[in-house]
């Protein structure tokens, strides 16, 4: 995994997923700056991006500017998401995550910790 601030890519995913994973405080501009990269990398060869953030974080560590850059990124790629799967054990952070489900397409589905090798699997498929 290459650090970048308090997240960290996750490698070793098929080339049509981009994974990252929050350990500590994230803002907007960390977000923003590790996550786009690795979407246009991944679109650069396919039409949808699929994507895994595991929040291995408490949700106040993840900056309430982190979520809007999250939805502003969710605009940016609007009919390029795939499936996107949220790995965490914070009940608190479903709730903001829920919008993605209802305003852009793809598929959402969340995951508990104990349960990344199945949301790897599942983000995977095409």
């Amino acid at each position: 995994m290459k650090k970048v601030d308090m997240l960290q890519l996750i490698n070793n995913l098929p080339p049509h997923v981009a994974g990252l994973h929050a350990f500590a405080e994230v803002t907007e501009t960390d977000y923003e700056e590790a996550l786009i990269p690795i979407i246009d990398e991944v679109l650069k060869t396919n039409r949808k991006i699929n994507f895994v953030l595991v929040l291995e974080t408490d949700i106040r560590n993840f900056v309430s500017g982190a979520w809007c850059g999250n939805i502003k990124i969710g605009f940016k790629y609007f009919f390029k998401w795939g499936r996107v799967a949220l790995v965490t054990d914070q009940q608190g952070v479903l709730g903001f995550s829920d919008l993605f489900r209802y305003i852009i397409p793809g598929k959402f589905e969340y995951f508990p910790l104990d349960e990344l090798d199945r949301a790897i699997k599942w983000v995977s498929l095409k």
